[in-house]
Order: structure tokens, then C-alpha cells, then sequence
């Protein structure tokens, strides 16, 4: 690589310091990665048509041994002729985060993008320097923007994309077009001319054919070009590719340098490997959970309460290596009888109240057993009430509602929750909630976090759960002296990551009380 670690994010510091002064808006700065090519550019090119398929692939032989080979997501600029007249577009793509392992976690990091105030700036700006290199030569009132912030997505980058359109003047045609947009505002900045003279004072290395374009004039006056970003120039034995990231005073350093790597990953990823490693790895396709075996053959009884997502919860289990067998609650009784050994009983969600299917006898009856218990939503309403707790109500019910829940990792045991984040994202499907304070043989182990419908109350704000005492609503449950532990919360929803699911699940095959 051009810089050692860390010096990219040094100049990000500097191009700060110019945004704090008003000397620019944005700018871009960029970096070289080489890795030695012994395969064709022929055969990179072939990699990159499969791995990273991209608007504008070419590849191309300079001469003298120097070739680019090229995918590119971007359009500068296209020109075609239509009943209006000549119609000039151009698609600034600003704003970049990574791809997710599945198509949920693609959801999240699309929802993160486009909520983050930093992002939606970088292409704002971007955007109306767009429009104004059209307004020099487009009729007055016609360049507008027909796409805003759209999403795009490639092999290892999700982009956020606006799309914008006008017609030219009869004077002018789509050369003229062509020249009015360089240098693109997305490989340089803003205002274009300082950002140019910025870019040459801090970048060591010539951009040689970064930023350029490549593309087609037709003899009908059409044009079609895109720019020369996620493109590899092979010279030599030698493969470089150049990414930069769009810098602003909200710009994080180290994120900025992280953005370049990850940027020139796929082209990088072509040269380096034969295979790519993610497919090999099953990124962005099914999520395949990698089980320990430990849990292979065990015994375990899932009562379904009359829910309607048992059956997933069933599938998260198996995943896990243990075999399964859901009953109905009206049947459990009769099951239990006649099952010699069990691993672990698992109590289902479902509607209504605990006591309309009986949960509390279902437990005595498991304990009597000394078979380990897992709740799942009604079933930790059950275990509460079991044990002498209170329900409560919601005032707002919240079905099919994702929010952020917090461990608590000062209770000394994380349970079912062990190996996972301190915060993540659940489903919520639940109108009743355990009431504080639980009965003494029971341990909170989560609960909603702070800022979260239901969470705790920050100094000076009015409790935004329904708890008298400004405590957050509880979200997992865990005995003190038995195996028997429990979550408010869907583990088995698309809302919460499976990878997650899956775990508390293994986990739960693991129950042993806080107190041994």
C-alpha cells in the first residue's frame, strides 16, 4: 500500500482543518494498493465480471505492456436524444458502507446509511455541484433530480445514489456535456477548483487513470461514459488499485481509511485470489450458523403455546445439532410421560396470558422432572408469574418492533447471552412485560437499553417505558439455584440477527444456575 497505516487518516485531519477554515466543502483524497499479478488481465477481468458484475466493465491494452482492467459502478455522463431534445444525465454515487454476510444484515447497514446525517451531506453536496455543471449548458428549469439517495449494491459495497437529468441548450452537444462535469465533483470535492489544489498538495503519488472515464461517442451524437473507479492498472507484473473516500468536517479518520481498503477489496480480492473468498465463505447468501457439535443428539421438548412462529424457533433449534419435538400445550402433559430423557424444554411464544394455556403447571411439572427451561416471551411471562412475579401492560404494544437490548454483565452471569454483543437488536412481539421487582430467585440478565421505547429514563426526561420507578423493561430472565432462564424477546425473528438466535439457543443447551 501507498501509505503505512494510519497516514491516510493524518491527512483526513488536515482536510478538516480546511472545512473548519470554510476553504472547502468536501473533498476526496485517495491512496494506491499493489499486489504482484501473475495471471492475464484477461483472466483478472473475467474474475471481476463474476465476482463484482458493474455497470461499466472494460478492459483495456494501452500499450507497452499496461492494461486496465475495469468495474465500475459509476456514470459520469450519458447523452441520448429524445422527443424533449438532448437529455444529459449523470448518477453521483456518495456514500458507501459495507456489505452485510446476508440479506438481513444488508437491511441494517442500508437503514444505517441512510440515517446517518454525515452521509446524506456527502452526496447533498455532491449533488448540487452536479446540477449546477449542468445548469452552465441545460435549458433553464430542466435539469432536475429524478433518483434520490437510491441504493445500490455491489459484491462488498452498498452505495447511496442520486440521479439527475436535463436537457441541452440547441448550442450545445454532448461533448459539451462532457466537459462542463470534469473533473467529476465525486473524485475531487468541493468547490472543484480548491479540491483540485488540496488533492495535488497532499496525495505523493500521480492518480494516473483514477477518476478518468471510459466509455463511448456515438455517430449519432449519443454518449455513454463511466468513470474509472474499482479499476485495476496492471504494468509490469504489478497490479495497482487506487480508492479514495469523500471527506467532510463529520468525517472520522480512521473510518475514512478503512472506506479506501475496503473500496479497492473486490479488485484487490481478483488479483490475489482464484477463488473468492467469500462465496467460498457463504457471505451475502444464506446465513449457515457453524455449530460446536456439542449439542448433537440432545433431547429437547419445544411446547408451542399457539404461536405462530414456533415452527422457526423449532429450525433455530435443529440448527444447533439437537433433535426436536414440539408438541401443542394440550398434548405436553401426555408427551412429557412417555419421553424418557430430556436435554431441555423450551416454552413457546404466544397470545393472551400465560394462564390462559396453563403455563405455570407446564413448569411444576418440568421441574419435578429437573429438566433445564428456556422462555420465549409468553414463556418468560410464565416463569415470572410462576415464581410470585407481576405482569404488567404496555401502553403501546410492541408487535413487530425492533429495539436495542443491553446485558447485564454485573449480575456475574451472561447465561444464555454469553458471546454476544453487550447491545443488540431484538424483535419485539409483546403487549405484557415482567413488573419489577422480580421475586427474589430471579436474576435480570437483560433489559431494553437506553433511548429505546421501554428503556430507562435519562437525568432530567420523563421515563419513556412504563415502569413507576424509570427502570427499563425487562428482556431476560435467569434463575438463581435451577437451569431455567428466559428472553421477552423473539430470538427466532428476521428482526434479530439469526446468527444471534442460533447462539442463545446453543446457550441455552448449556443452562447452569447463576448460583451453583
Amino acid at each position: 500500500r501507498e501509505y503505512a497505516p494510519g497516514h491516510f487518516a493524518k491527512l483526513v485531519d488536515k482536510a478538516k482543518e480546511k472545512f473548519a477554515r470554510g476553504d472547502l466543502f468536501e473533498a476526496v483524497l485517495s491512496q494506491t494498493f499493489r499486489e504482484p499479478c501473475k495471471d492475464a488481465p484477461s483472466v483478472i477481468f473475467s474474475r471481476l465480471q463474476e465476482r463484482n458484475p458493474s455497470p461499466y466493465g472494460f478492459l483495456m491494452n494501452l500499450g507497452e505492456g499496461e492494461y486496465l482492467v475495469g468495474a465500475s459502478p459509476e456514470m459520469f455522463v450519458r447523452v441520448e436524444a429524445n422527443p424533449k431534445g438532448l437529455r444529459v444525465e449523470t448518477c453521483p454515487i456518495s456514500g458507501t458502507i459495507r456489505r452485510g454476510k446476508d440479506a438481513l444484515e444488508d437491511a441494517e447497514n442500508i437503514r444505517t446509511i441512510l440515517t446517518d446525517p454525515k452521509e446524506e451531506s456527502e452526496i447533498t453536496m455532491c449533488t448540487d455541484v452536479d446540477r449546477n455543471d449542468k445548469s452552465r449548458i441545460c435549458q433553464h428549469g430542466s435539469v432536475q433530480v429524478i433518483g434520490r439517495r437510491q441504493i445500490e449494491m455491489y459484491s462488498r459495497l452498498i452505495h447511496t445514489v442520486d440521479h439527475v437529468e436535463g436537457y441541452l441548450r440547441p448550442e450545445f452537444d454532448a461533448l459539451d456535456a462532457f466537459l462542463v462535469h470534469m473533473w467529476a465533483v465525486t473524485v475531487c470535492g468541493a468547490p472543484k477548483t480548491w479540491a483540485m489544489q488540496f488533492v495535488e498538495e497532499m496525495e505523493e503519488s500521480q492518480r494516473r487513470w483514477y477518476g478518468a472515464s471510459v466509455g463511448h461517442v456515438a455517430f449519432d451524437g449519443h454518449l455513454n461514459t463511466g468513470l474509472t473507479l474499482r479499476t485495476i492498472r496492471v504494468q509490469n507484473g504489478v497490479a495497482e488499485v487506487r480508492a479514495g473516500a469523500t471527506l467532510l468536517f463529520d468525517s472520522v479518520p480512521e473510518s475514512e481509511e478503512k472506506e479506501t481498503e475496503l473500496k479497492a477489496s473486490a479488485c484487490l480480492g481478483a488479483v490475489m485470489h482464484a477463488v473468492d473468498p467469500r462465496k467460498a465463505a457463504g457471505m451475502n447468501g444464506i446465513t449457515h450458523v457453524s455449530c460446536s457439535g456439542t449439542n448433537n443428539g440432545r433431547q429437547v421438548l419445544l411446547i408451542d403455546f399457539e404461536d405462530s412462529f414456533v415452527h422457526t424457533l423449532a429450525n433455530y433449534l435443529r440448527q444447533t445439532g439437537a433433535k426436536v419435538t414440539t408438541i401443542r400445550h394440550t398434548s405436553a402433559e401426555q408427551a412429557l410421560k412417555s419421553m424418557r430423557a430430556l436435554d431441555l424444554a423450551v416454552l413457546s411464544p404466544g397470545p393472551g396470558r400465560p394462564t390462559d394455556f396453563g403455563v405455570s403447571q407446564h413448569i411444576k411439572r418440568l421441574l419435578e422432572r429437573k429438566i433445564p427451561i428456556f422462555g420465549v416471551c409468553l414463556g418468560l411471562q410464565g416463569i415470572v408469574e410462576h415464581f410470585g412475579g407481576q405482569l404488567a401492560q404496555l401502553s403501546y404494544p410492541m408487535h413487530g418492533k425492533p429495539s436495542m437490548v443491553e446485558v447485564d454483565t454485573k449480575c456475574g452471569c451472561t447465561g444464555v447471552f454469553e458471546g454476544l454483543p453487550k447491545k443488540f437488536r431484538v424483535a419485539r412481539y409483546h403487549s405484557l412485560y415482567g413488573q419489577r421487582p422480580l421475586p427474589d430467585c430471579l436474576q435480570v440478565t437483560a433489559s431494553i437499553a437506553l433511548g429505546e421505547v421501554g428503556g430507562p429514563a435519562t437525568p432530567g426526561q420523563e421515563s419513556t417505558g412504563d415502569d413507576s420507578r424509570h427502570l427499563p423493561i425487562i428482556m431476560g430472565v435467569q434463575h438463581r439455584t435451577l437451569p431455567l432462564a428466559a428472553v421477552q424477546f423473539h430470538p427466532e425473528s428476521i428482526l434479530t440477527s439469526p446468527e444471534y438466535g442460533v447462539r442463545m439457543l446453543q446457550n441455552a443447551l448449556q443452562l447452569k444456575p447463576i448460583q451453583s
